[in-house]
Formats: structure tokens, C-alpha cells, sequence
């Protein structure tokens, strides 16, 4: 393998990684928002004892999430620390603002809810839970500001070889920037929501014989999460049309090669196959005029093939086709791997129309006056495998967003290759993958064992009422 392949495929491994834990936290910490505001206007402890109970796996992802987070800034300057100097000053003022500002007003107000269950009031105590939740969207939206730079930049100028920044409000008026963080929040709340629906349904399957207040924690966690499981997939729905009609201008190339098109088209294909090498289609099944209703609302309107596009880049950008030229020998081409990208959105596609039918569906089915679906064990066990799905949807999703720019970090200005750290070899990439590769599956191990552990434990353990009860932090705490 060459420096390129492993420096991408160890970004890519460390970035898949941590966006398990980003939208997993944002969500639940909405759901648990929901759920202690619930208990904070019905007056009913169930539902502070959910908020409680889910709390605990919400820690454990926002845990990891930091851990992973601060292992992908490392990548910047390991591997890609040309493509560092080139957007240092343009990357340095969102990613210091999510810092300063978003991380820690999270990470605080998480500490002052942990902590102060029985020192606040509970009108003061959510609100310490919805500032967290706040400070989580904050977070995603700095990220993004700086990501969405490297889907359609703004605000800059090309200078000593570097881009330098002209005007930061244009980093945040950025239309890409509105697009991804819609996109990017809907499919984190309904992360959330499902989680909290699909584990629920696990303990379902776990405890057939579970008692009538068992039952009705359940209950009232599976209605709250698929509830918000709703909310977000139709916003999900929404975001992802407005997006996907945005690459017609401004990444048609990204949007040929999820559709598979080579050529110049408005047909849909449903399933199909490219050979990457001829740049042709092998098979596919198609519906006509659907994918011109998808991308301008006009049966009549095609959208640009990859094949004619590739040589308008071409011509567009001459110089890093002649730089590349000198550099490798090679004609530098502007084809995307179309088949990931072309399965990645089906996919992604897929799992989401399937957590917005779950969501419709248990909803109905978990009514209180007729809970038909805790009857059908078969049911519980399709929600209970929705759990994966988020985690499929954005991993997908994601993939799209990064793979489809190709051959740029910085879309139109400055590719992969010029990217690389100049001073990183095959032996150091392979051994810091592995060690990478390692490092992540411990981790995902913890994870999920403490994970189950905590769902194993059940509702009931915090209605355990413990002799003698002493406060750590107080000082007649200390005995002799």
C-alpha cells in the first residue's frame, strides 16, 4: 500500500469510530431531557427514574466520545500535517470556539447534573440537562462550520501557499454548513430516540416475565424514544432533500456517483453495479424521470454524468492536473469510488425510512389503552435490531459526505495528495494503524460490556435504599 491509501484508511477508521459516540450523545441527552422535563410537569418518578437510568448510558457515550475525539486531532498533525498548514488559520477559530465555548459549557452543566440530583431544585435540575444537551449541538455546529469549509469554502484567501481567512462570518453563513448540521442533528436526535427504544426492547426480550411496574417503565421509555425517534427521521427526511438538491450545484460529481451515473440522466436506479475501470454501468434497475423529480422537482430535468463532468474538471482545474501529472506520472482523474458511494447511500437511505416506519408503528402499537406490541415477541425483536441501525445510517452517511469529494480535502483547491504529511512512511503508518485498530476495539469492548451491565442492572436499582447513607463530599464523612 502506499502513504496515501493508509494515511486515508487510518483517518477514515478513527473518524468512523468516534461518530459512533457524537450523535449517540447528542441524541440521548435529548431523550433524557424529555424524559426529566416530563418529570418535571407530570410530578411522576418514573419518569425521573428513566432520565436517571438512561443517564447512565448517556455518560458512557459522551466518556468514550472524548476519548476518541481527542485521539482524531492527533491524525492533523501525524498524517496530514501539509493540509494543516494550508487551512491552520481558516480551521483554527471553530474548532478554538468548540473548545472554549461548547465543550466546556457541555462538560460542565453534564458535572452540575450528575451531582446535584438532591441539591437543587428539579425546576433548576433540568435545566442543567437541556444546557448539556445545548452545549452537544453547539459542539456539532462548530465542527461542521470547519467541515463544511471542505465541502464549499468561504471566506478566504489563497496566500503564501496557504489559505488565509477574509471573513469568519462567511465560514458561518455558509450554505453547506446549514445543510450538513440539519442533516447531521435530525439524524442524531433520532439516533437517541432509537437507542433508547431498541434497548428497552432488548430488556423486553430479557425479561418475559417482567413485573406490571417494569412494564410500564418500558412502556413509557419506548413511546418517549420513538417519539423522538419521529421527530428526527421526518426531519431527517427534510434535511436530506434540501441537501441532496444543494450537490446539483454545488458537488455534482458527489451526486452522479451516488446515482451511478455515468452519463447524462433522470432515471433512478434502484439497484445497480459499476465497472469502475471502463467507467461504465454493468446492470442496473431504474425508474424513469424519479431521479429528476428527486434533484429539481422536474421529471424533465438530468442531472450531469460522471464522464462528461470529469472533463470539465479537467479543464477546470489544469494546474493540479498538470502537478499531479509531474508528481505520479499519472492523468489525475476526478471519479469518486462510485460503488461505495453508490451502496453507502442506499444503505443510508434504507435504514432510515426503516426507523421512521419503526417509530410510526411502535408508537401505535404501544398505546396505552391497547400495548399490542409487548404481545408479539417478533416485533420487539425488529425494534430491538433497529438499535444498529443509526449506527449503519451514519456511518454510510458519512462516507458520502468524505469519499464523494474526491480527489479533494478542500473541494476545488487542494487535494488529497498535496495533503499528506511529508514525512510519515509506509512502516510508521501500518504500525500506527495497528496500534489504532487495537486501541478502538478495546475500546468498543468496554463499551458494550458496560453498556449491558448497565441495562442488566434494571429500573429498580435506584429504589435500593442503602443503610446509613453517607455523602463522600461531606466532611462528616471522614471517620476515624
Amino acid at each position: 500500500m502506499d502513504i496515501v491509501t493508509l494515511a486515508r484508511f487510518q483517518f477514515a477508521m478513527t473518524t468512523v469510530f468516534h461518530y459512533f459516540f457524537v450523535p449517540f450523545s447528542i441524541g440521548t441527552a435529548l431523550v433524557i431531557s424529555v424524559m426529566e422535563t416530563l418529570y418535571v410537569i407530570k410530578k411522576d418518578e418514573m419518569y425521573k427514574k428513566m432520565a436517571k437510568f438512561w443517564g447512565n448510558i448517556f455518560l458512557l457515550s459522551f466518556a468514550v466520545g472524548v476519548v476518541t475525539g481527542i485521539i482524531q486531532e492527533f491524525q492533523f498533525g501525524m498524517n496530514w500535517s501539509d493540509y494543516s498548514r494550508f487551512v491552520g488559520d481558516i480551521f483554527g477559530a471553530p474548532l478554538a470556539v468548540e473548545a472554549l465555548l461548547a465543550f466546556f459549557m457541555e462538560s460542565t452543566f453534564l458535572g452540575l447534573w450528575m451531582f446535584t440530583w438532591q441539591k437543587v431544585s428539579p425546576k433548576l435540575h433540568v435545566v442543567f440537562i437541556w444546557l448539556v444537551t445545548l452545549g452537544s449541538m453547539l459542539s456539532a455546529l462548530w465542527i461542521l462550520i470547519a467541515n463544511a469549509f471542505m465541502q464549499h469554502p468561504t471566506g478566504y484567501a489563497l496566500r503564501n501557499g496557504r489559505a488565509e481567512m477574509t471573513d469568519f462570518f462567511a465560514l458561518i453563513k455558509n450554505p453547506q454548513t446549514w445543510y450538513e448540521y440539519s442533516h447531521v442533528i435530525t439524524a442524531a436526535i433520532t439516533m437517541g430516540g432509537i437507542i433508547v427504544a431498541g434497548l428497552t426492547a432488548f430488556q423486553l426480550l430479557r425479561n418475559k416475565n417482567a413485573t406490571d411496574r417494569f412494564k410500564e417503565f418500558y412502556r413509557k421509555s419506548i413511546r418517549v424514544g420513538l417519539t423522538v425517534a419521529l421527530v428526527g427521521s421526518l426531519g431527517v427526511l427534510l434535511a436530506g432533500d434540501l441537501q441532496m438538491k444543494d450537490l446539483v450545484h454545488t458537488q455534482p460529481m458527489k451526486l452522479a456517483a451516488t446515482e451511478g451515473a455515468y452519463e447524462k440522466t433522470n432515471e433512478w436506479t434502484i439497484v445497480g453495479w459499476a465497472d469502475e475501470l471502463d467507467k461504465k454501468e454493468v446492470f442496473g434497475i431504474k425508474v424513469p424521470y424519479m431521479l429528476g423529480i428527486l434533484a429539481f422537482n422536474d421529471p424533465k430535468q438530468e442531472i450531469q454524468g460522471m464522464n462528461e463532468l470529469n472533463e470539465q474538471f479537467k479543464k477546470e482545474f489544469k494546474d493540479q492536473v498538470a502537478a499531479y501529472k509531474k508528481a505520479t506520472g499519472k492523468e489525475l482523474n476526478f471519479y469518486p469510488p462510485v460503488n461505495a458511494l453508490f451502496w453507502s447511500f442506499r444503505i443510508m437511505a434504507g435504514f432510515g425510512v426503516l426507523m421512521l416506519l419503526v417509530s410510526i408503528v411502535g408508537l401505535v402499537m404501544t398505546r396505552k389503552k391497547k400495548p399490542t406490541l409487548f404481545n408479539k415477541r417478533w416485533l420487539i425483536w425488529v425494534m430491538a435490531l433497529t438499535t444498529f441501525a443509526p449506527f449503519l445510517a451514519n456511518t454510510t452517511g458519512w462516507l458520502i459526505t468524505e469519499l464523494g469529494r474526491y480527489p479533494w480535502t478542500v473541494y476545488g483547491v487542494f487535494t488529497i495528495m498535496d495533503s499528506v504529511s511529508p514525512n510519515v512512511s509506509v512502516t510508521s503508518l501500518l504500525i500506527s494503524n495497528t496500534i489504532y485498530f487495537l486501541l478502538f476495539t478495546g475500546l468498543a469492548a468496554v463499551m458494550v460490556t458496560l453498556v449491558i451491565k448497565e441495562i442488566k442492572k434494571g429500573p429498580e436499582l435506584d429504589t435500593v435504599k442503602v443503610a446509613n447513607p453517607v455523602d463522600p463530599f461531606e466532611g462528616g464523612a471522614i471517620h476515624e
